[in-house]
């Protein structure tokens, strides 16, 4: 019986060992927390999007620069296997109005804890407190643990150790320091889904934590829609994850970048003229949008601190501040705060089963390697995807 190691108890890694094992290897998964799945069970706070039920190749395009390279892997396990997989431990789903896909119980233990069972009952064994070092001279796999070093050699290996983010809970990125000065080509960690930095005048901070409610963002031809919160440094959420990469990259490129809020982008610039023609009498300006355009106290400061304190009264001008509020992103919050990395090992040092160039027998899966999605199940449909790839490498090579 061939044996496998799995370095990474999170999503990608769990999921390859559970291909593997079922294939009839020995696999011995190890991860240097104290229990596994650590980010897993965090991203169920939020109730744990497993995926989305967007049309494929929509899904698809999701991923950038990667979507070419995650193609056939995300073909070969596509979110309706993520769903059957899910039903199959006992979790039904239920597709949310964002077309987002979630398990009824919206959260990640139950799941969680009916997959390891599942694990258990296969052979799989699990090793926490094992932190991965690199290999020996021979090859074999070195791990740190709490009564010193250990060596183990196993017939292949599947390194699935995630990015940066977080890093409380396992994916610090200290893998980058064992495959780099090795030769391995690592696009340096980034964040990715994070939140932006802007210099709010006092005024907004007093609205720090309050969400914007159905709204678009836009940067160059690019938007996206959703929501927000604001926040002490600036703003963060949803509809800015989806932007995340372009203007990470315009800031880290130019220092800053311009970013367009649409307060109301349901109702035309017509629309708005219309109503907001309605006599306003004596009324305040804010009063006015309130009762006019039902904006909020947070969106009518909002306002001001894009275009200025005294806003223009004539309605044309008015609803066009209100479909186009500029305001100056300066800087991004970073990998430790941030939802997901991107970055990692390139593509490219991978061959279509995602073995490593330089290290044959070597496979690597989910978040480690170089491809970034937005929130809205991507992330975990990928790393699922990846991890399913890496062990069909893995039962190709034992094969041959």
């Amino acid at each position: 019986m061939p044996s496998v190691a799995v370095i990474g108890a999170g999503p990608a890694g769990l999921f390859a060992a559970e291909q593997l094992a079922a294939a009839g290897c020995a696999v011995t998964v190890y991860d240097r927390m104290p229990s596994v799945g650590r980010k897993f069970l965090m991203a169920g706070r939020g109730g744990l999007n497993l995926t989305h039920s967007q049309p494929f190749e929509g899904f698809v395009g999701r991923y950038g620069e990667a979507a070419a390279r995650l193609r056939p892997m995300l073909q070969a396990f596509p979110p309706a296997a993520l769903i059957a997989w899910a039903e199959s431990l006992g979790q039904p789903t239920f597709v949310g109005s964002s077309g987002r896909v979630f398990p009824k119980a919206l959260k990640a233990s139950p799941l969680l804890r009916a997959w390891l069972a599942r694990l258990a009952a296969t052979g799989v064994v699990v090793r926490t407190r094992h932190e991965w070092l690199g290999w020996t001279a021979g090859g074999d796999l070195r791990f740190q643990t709490q009564d010193g070093e250990v060596t183990v050699a196993a017939d292949a290996t599947v390194l699935a150790l995630g990015g940066a983010s977080w890093p409380k809970l396992g994916s610090d990125g200290g893998w980058a320091a064992i495959l780099a000065p090795a030769g391995v080509a690592v696009t340096p960690l980034r964040p990715a889904n994070m939140g932006f930095d802007i210099a709010w005048s006092p005024v907004m901070h007093a609205f720090a934590g309050q969400p914007l409610k159905n709204i678009a963002f836009r940067v160059g031809d690019r938007e996206a829609r959703g929501e927000a919160m604001v926040t002490e440094h600036g703003l963060e959420g949803g509809a800015l994850y989806a932007l995340s990469a372009p203007l990470r990259d315009a800031i880290t490129a130019d220092g800053a970048v311009r970013l367009e809020i649409d307060l109301r982008p349901d109702a035309s610039h017509v629309d708005l003229i219309a109503r907001l023609s309605q006599p306003r009498g004596s009324q305040s300006l804010a009063n006015h949008l309130r009762k006019t355009v039902r904006l909020s106290p947070l969106e009518t400061n909002l306002l001001r601190e894009a275009h200025g304190k005294d806003l223009p009264s004539d309605p044309a001008a008015l609803a066009a501040a209100i479909k186009a509020a500029p305001l100056r992103l300066t800087g991004v919050q970073p990998l430790a705060r941030a939802i997901s990395t991107a970055g990692g090992v390139a593509l490219e040092a991978v061959d279509r089963d995602l073995m490593l160039g330089l290290r044959p027998g070597v496979f690597l899966a989910g978040e480690m390697l170089d491809w970034e999605a937005p929130t809205g199940g991507y992330l975990l449909q990928a790393c699922f995807a990846t991890g399913l790839a890496a062990a069909q490498g893995v039962l190709k090579r034992l094969a041959a």
